[in-house]
């Protein structure tokens, strides 16, 4: 691309892929795309799209532009686009987003916050960073299965 031209098209190239048969414990951060079909204790900062695949467990609080859920997430969610939840997801935990899609048969057992204004998410955005930084989440047990060895 041209030097000095927008850039009007997303990247929709994956940076990040955690596998079904993978383990990852600790915080994640990501420069853009961020796919997980695998188990995640830790936190996940995407600065593009995560996708959460139906198999996926995840005891994290996930922070993207899209993110798309079709597997269990406990941990609050930071949207700054949309937030698609899946039918076969589960979200424990609270969301905040400008646009929200969920379908039917989906569990989501948290508040939900849909910014509709800037200056509504600029406040809750603040909000949300402030409290997943004075809070520490119990990591332990579950639906995660043991590591491996």
């Amino acid at each position: 691309m041209a030097r000095g031209l927008r850039r009007d098209r997303e990247d929709f190239s994956i940076n990040t892929i955690i596998g079904s048969d993978s383990f990852v414990s600790g915080d994640i951060v990501s420069g853009g795309f961020t796919r997980v079909d695998g188990f995640l204790r830790g936190n996940l900062h995407a600065k593009g799209r995560v996708v959460v695949g139906k198999k996926a467990r995840m005891r994290s609080s996930i922070t993207g532009t899209v993110v798309t859920v079709g597997g269990v997430v406990d941990g609050n969610i930071l949207a700054s686009e949309r937030l698609v939840v899946l039918p076969t997801a589960l979200v424990l935990g609270d969301i905040t987003t400008r646009r929200i899609e969920a379908a039917e048969g989906c569990l989501i057992h948290g508040r939900v916050r849909v910014c509709r204004d800037e200056e509504s998410w600029n406040r809750a955005s603040g909000e949300y960073r402030d409290k997943r930084h004075s809070q520490t989440r119990e990591n332990s047990g579950g639906f995660f299965p043991p590591p491996r060895s």
